[in-house]
């Protein structure tokens, strides 16, 4: 779903999204409740549905998250990932390129959840992929409110470069190493001070 409203501020009105995406109130409405549950809309003073802001505490608890539950699946994903899986993590990293270079940041964000989601998946671990799935949308939250130097697209691919370069060489410690590194950079992490200007935010609904 892609909301045309900048996070914290505006009503989404369920008739206004239903004329956007060509649809009835009530696809639409289940939409929004999904949303609502999963905490990524909220309802306002007025009672309207809004998008969520994210707070700084809230991106240091994601944060924390992604690096506990990521760094089990590099670990286990040393171990046990295919060639053949390595190899379509550096497809994902040539398509990231394409889209940094040609597409926009829309394109490249899709890539990096995949990629993420893939380590996950090859590592085995089915219950931590689906959490991981879970908290994506807030993952998505945080890096639209940043304001970002579109170079950062590039910054972003080469820490994924270390990342399955080491995943390759089957060195956990390097791996986890690429992977604290890639989280805590700040353009990644969506820590900037300066909040970004309005802008769509796009919300994936939970499969």
């Amino acid at each position: 779903m892609t909301i045309a409203k900048p996070t914290g501020r505006g009503a989404l009105a369920e008739d206004d999204l239903a004329a956007r995406v060509g649809s009835s109130r009530t696809p639409v409405r289940q939409a929004l409740q999904l949303l609502l549950q999963e905490g990524l809309v909220e309802v306002g003073p007025r009672r309207q549905v809004i998008v969520r802001g994210v707070t700084p505490e809230l991106r240091d608890e994601i944060l924390l998250v992604r690096e506990s539950l990521e760094g089990v699946a590099v670990r286990r994903a040393c171990e046990v990932m295919t060639v053949e899986e390595i190899d379509y993590l550096r497809l994902l990293l040539m398509r990231q390129r394409r889209a940094a270079e040609t597409e926009g940041e829309g394109s490249f964000i899709d890539l990096d959840e995949e990629f993420h989601l893939r380590i996950a998946e090859g590592a085995r671990l089915p219950l931590l992929h689906r959490f991981l799935s879970q908290i994506r949308g807030f993952v998505r939250l945080m890096r639209v409110q940043a304001r970002r130097d579109p170079s950062h697209m590039l910054e972003v691919l080469a820490e994924h470069e270390e990342i399955v370069d080491a995943l390759e060489r089957r060195d956990v410690d390097a791996a986890l190493a690429a992977l604290s590194s890639h989280l805590h950079t700040w353009s990644y992490a969506g820590r900037e001070e300066v909040a970004a200007p309005a802008q769509p935010t796009r919300l994936r609904e939970s499969p």
